[in-house]
């Protein structure tokens, strides 16, 4: 069940003596700022603040809840919420604690500082066309080198066996061709 406005009117208000009270709807739900640090939160009608070491010690036997499921338990305020000097004290103890937040870059910064300065777009006129898409070639692999063959122990004396019978061998006259046998049609001509 969502909070009512006029719960969050009146919590806001009873705190408005430890600074600057603002309140932002976040999840359907508040979340309650004090001088722009999150100090507290509003869910279904009840006021939870944020846990420091300062705001127990100040707040003393105050019972402790999540405002949402699966949330860290806050500070529950309950009874002590018409109590204004009391609240605002704890307010103001737990907003001096908090850390101050980080400022947000703009929108249009976050996307600037994003890309690096050389990949700034060009202007319109300076767009060139992109080039036609290259067609990868797969490449034939380099035919391999060939090795010396590996010589053995007796590979001396077979390659000289080798060249002894080069040189004994007969030179062969060279082949004379025979004459073909004429065919039926080469008869009647001659």
């Amino acid at each position: 069940m969502a909070s009512d406005l006029q719960f969050v009117e009146y919590a806001c208000e009873q705190m408005r003596g430890a600074g600057a009270i603002t309140v932002r709807k976040m999840f359907g739900e508040y979340a309650v700022y004090c001088e722009g640090k999150v100090v507290a939160l509003i869910c279904d009608n009840q006021l939870f603040v944020k846990p420091t070491v300062a705001g127990r010690a100040y707040a003393g036997k105050v019972s402790e809840a999540p405002p949402y499921p699966g949330a860290k338990p806050f500070l529950l305020i309950d009874e002590k919420l018409d109590d204004r000097p009391w609240l605002t004290a704890l307010i103001a103890a737990t907003e001096r604690e908090l850390p101050v937040p980080v400022p947000k870059k703009p929108k249009a910064a976050k996307k600037a500082a994003a890309k690096p300065a050389a990949v700034a777009k060009k202007p319109a006129a300076a767009k060139k066309t992109p080039a036609p898409k290259k067609i990868a070639v797969a490449k034939r692999p380099a035919a391999a080198k060939k090795s010396p063959p590996v010589k053995k122990a007796g590979a001396k004396k077979t390659a000289v066996k080798k060249a002894a019978m080069k040189k004994s061998a007969v030179k062969k006259s060279p082949s004379v061709k025979k004459p073909r046998a004429m065919g039926k049609a080469a008869k009647k001509r001659a």
